[in-house]
């Protein structure tokens, strides 16, 4: 049941059009091999960049893919720290070895800032570590992390790295969208020049207005030009606009990937509840 089930998850993954997967702990629970023969069924790459085989010392997966789109070169590579395991006893590990997780960043971005415009973490760290890991390595630009499973719905940025989550489990979707004025590399939150935008309406209409009292005018004129500096800030500068959309049973499933689910329900039916004795 589970190994089909795993075979249904790469069927629709490659149905979606991925460009590429991190390996995180739970892509081991059926074994090494497993995950090694899975993967050659798919449509696009696994990615892992400091997961290692035990018997060689070979990584498992290719460690980085490079997308052209629309003329914008993007290098995506994928980290996974043992930490995440459940300790040394975790069957999950058997027959891998792991690189630290930041040693292998630096090394990345060294290899790909050449070749690249943008570069993309694919963490299975957890949100902690991402966070730790912005701080310590120059040079990537949006961590997609997961693991820990929590809605960034405002996402940190931190030195030009901005590190998003969404709940795990189907529950959302995440979506970034990029907006470029010049060919630079730095990125500041849209919702932040609107946010800026709408303080400086209202504190105009409040210096304008014919009840204003002279005692507030001098508080809101300073505040008026604080949000204009700020503002002008932002000019010619590149943005993003981060949305996480929640996955309701409102929204129709592909029909062929629905009738590819019923399929499997059919043949591997949820166990009965146990009826209670009260």
């Amino acid at each position: 049941m589970v190994t089909q089930k795993a075979q249904l998850i790469i069927e629709t993954f490659n149905l979606m059009g991925y460009d590429a997967v991190a390996i995180g702990d739970d892509d081991f629970s059926l074994g090494k091999e497993f995950l090694l023969e899975i993967s050659k069924k798919t449509h696009f790459p696994f990615l892992s960049s400091n997961v290692l085989d035990e018997g060689s010392g070979k990584l498992l997966f290719q460690p980085y893919v490079i997308k052209e789109i629309n003329g914008l070169r993007i290098g995506i590579f994928a980290l996974l720290s043992p930490d995440v395991f459940l300790g040394p006893t975790d069957l999950r590990k058997n027959g891998l070895t792991f690189q630290s997780p930041i040693d292998v960043a630096h090394s990345m971005v060294k290899e790909l800032q050449p070749k690249t415009d943008l570069i993309i973490l694919l963490s299975h760290l957890g949100y902690q570590k991402d966070m730790e890991l912005a701080q310590a390595v120059q040079g990537i630009h949006f961590i997609v992390g997961g693991h820990t499973g929590i809605n960034l719905a405002h996402p940190p940025l931190i030195k030009n790295t901005l590190i998003l989550q969404t709940a795990p489990k189907g529950m959302y979707a995440g979506r970034l969208d990029l907006i470029f004025n010049n060919n630079e590399s730095a990125f500041y939150n849209s919702m932040t020049r609107r946010g800026l935008e709408n303080n400086l309406k209202s504190l105009n209409q409040r210096l304008n207005s014919p009840d204003a009292p002279e005692a507030e005018k001098g508080r809101w004129q300073k505040a008026k030009e604080d949000a204009e500096r700020s503002l002008k800030q932002f000019h010619g500068k590149n943005e993003f606009t981060n949305s996480i959309l929640p996955l309701t049973e409102q929204m129709k499933d592909d029909p062929y990937v629905a009738k590819m689910i019923e399929a499997y329900r059919t043949k591997f039916q949820e166990p009965l509840k146990p009826v209670s004795q009260k």
